[in-house]
C-alpha cells in the first residue's frame, strides 16, 4: 500500500478558479500538474514514475484537448495506484465507466454546481423556441424590422404542457423555472421519482410524454442507451408543432431527423445548446431560422464554473481523506 507521505493528486489542465482551494490540499498529497500537452505525452508520462505515486486525478473542463478521452486504453494505462478520478462535468460521456469500475477507480462529477445555470439555459431557450426568435434576433440587426416576411407569431408559454425527460437535478430544475410561466410539467425516468422530488410533476410513460408534451425538453445523461433516443421513429409521434430544446448533450438526438422535422413543419421549433458533432453543426440547422442556437454555454457564468471547479476538490479532498467520493457517477452508486 502506497504511503500517505508519498501520496500525490494529478491535475490536468487548468483551473481558473480555484486555484487557492487546490493548493491547500497540498496537506493532504503532494500536487502535480499536467497543463498542457499531448495523448502520447500523457501516456509516455503513465508508463514512466513521473505519476507511480498518483491516486486521484482531477479531470478538468479542458483535459479531453490533452488527453483525448478517457477510452478503455488510457485508463488501462493510468498508474496502478490511481483509484479516484473526479471529473469536471454533469456529462461524463468522454470517460469509459466501464473500465473503470473493472480497475477498481471510482469516477465523480459535478451534477449539483451545474443544476441551476443549465436550467436558466433551457428555460431561456424554451421561450426563445416559442417565439421562434432567430428571425426578428438576426433581422433587427440587418436592418430589416422583424424579419419581413419571414416574421411569424410565436406562442406564450401558459397553458403549456412541458414534457422532461430525465427528472433529475436538472431537469427538476427546469421543471421549477417553468411553473411560474404557467406550464403544467410531466416528466418519465427510468424509475419514477418521490413525490417530494416530483413536486407536483406527473410521471408518464415514454411514448406518452412523447405524444403528449406541447415542449419536450430533454436532460438525461448520454450514454449507449439514450444516444438517438430522440430520432424519426420518436419525432412522428410527436404533436404537430412540438418544440424541442436540448441542453444535455447532442447525440440525445439525431439531427439528421430533427432537420427534416423542422423542415416538415412537424417541429415548430427546437432550441438547442449541444450539438452531435461540437463544434460541427448540422447546415440543416444553421440555415434553419426554426432553429435557436447556442455554443454549449449552458454553464458558462462565473458562479457555476467556480462552483464545479470547488466540488471537483472537494471530492478529491474527500477520497484523499479515505471518505469515497461526494457525487459518485451514476453507474457506481452501487459500487461504493
Amino acid at each position: 500500500m502506497i504511503m500517505s507521505s508519498s501520496r500525490a493528486l494529478l491535475l490536468i489542465g487548468k483551473l481558473h478558479h480555484a486555484r487557492k482551494e487546490w493548493e491547500a490540499l497540498s496537506s493532504l498529497a503532494t500536487l502535480k500538474e499536467y497543463p498542457s500537452g499531448d495523448r502520447p505525452d500523457f501516456l509516455r508520462n503513465c508508463a514512466s514514475d513521473a505519476y507511480a505515486d498518483v491516486t486521484a486525478l482531477y479531470r478538468s473542463n479542458d483535459s479531453t484537448s490533452i488527453t483525448g478521452p478517457f477510452d478503455a486504453e488510457l485508463v488501462a494505462a493510468l498508474p496502478r495506484n490511481v483509484k479516484h478520478i473526479c471529473h469536471n462535468g454533469a456529462g461524463y460521456d468522454n470517460i469509459d465507466v466501464e473500465a473503470c469500475t473493472k480497475r477498481g477507480i471510482a469516477v465523480s462529477s459535478t451534477p449539483i454546481a451545474v443544476d441551476d445555470s443549465t436550467a436558466d439555459t433551457a428555460m431561456f431557450l424554451i421561450l426563445a423556441a416559442l417565439r421562434r426568435i432567430t428571425t426578428p434576433f438576426l433581422a433587427v440587426r440587418d436592418g430589416r424590422w422583424r424579419g419581413g416576411e419571414k416574421f411569424t407569431l410565436g406562442h406564450d408559454p401558459k397553458g403549456k404542457v412541458l414534457g422532461v425527460l430525465g427528472l433529475g437535478g436538472i431537469g427538476r430544475a427546469v421543471a421549477a423555472r417553468a411553473k411560474p410561466f404557467g406550464m403544467s410539467v410531466q416528466y418519465h425516468n427510468r424509475n419514477r421519482l418521490s413525490p417530494e422530488l416530483e413536486d407536483g410533476a406527473k410521471y408518464v410513460g415514454f411514448e406518452e410524454l412523447l405524444r403528449t408534451s406541447d415542449v419536450l425538453s430533454l436532460n438525461l445523461a448520454l450514454n449507449a442507451s439514450t444516444r438517438h433516443i430522440i430520432s424519426k421513429r420518436e419525432f412522428e409521434m410527436m404533436k404537430e408543432g412540438v418544440v424541442i430544446v436540448n441542453t444535455a448533450r447532442g447525440p440525445i438526438i439525431d439531427e439528421a431527423a430533427l432537420v427534416e422535422a423542422l423542415d416538415s413543419g412537424k417541429v415548430f421549433s427546437a432550441g438547442l445548446d449541444v450539438f452531435e458533432e461540437e463544434p460541427k453543426i448540422h447546415p440543416g440547422l444553421l440555415k434553419n431560422e426554426k432553429a435557436v442556437l447556442l455554443p454549449h454555454v449552458g454553464t458558462s457564468t462565473w458562479e457555476t464554473q467556480k462552483a464545479m471547479e470547488v466540488l471537483v476538490l472537494d471530492n478529491l479532498k474527500s477520497a484523499t481523506e479515505g471518505k469515497g467520493l461526494i457525487t459518485p457517477v451514476a453507474e457506481q452508486k452501487t459500487k461504493r
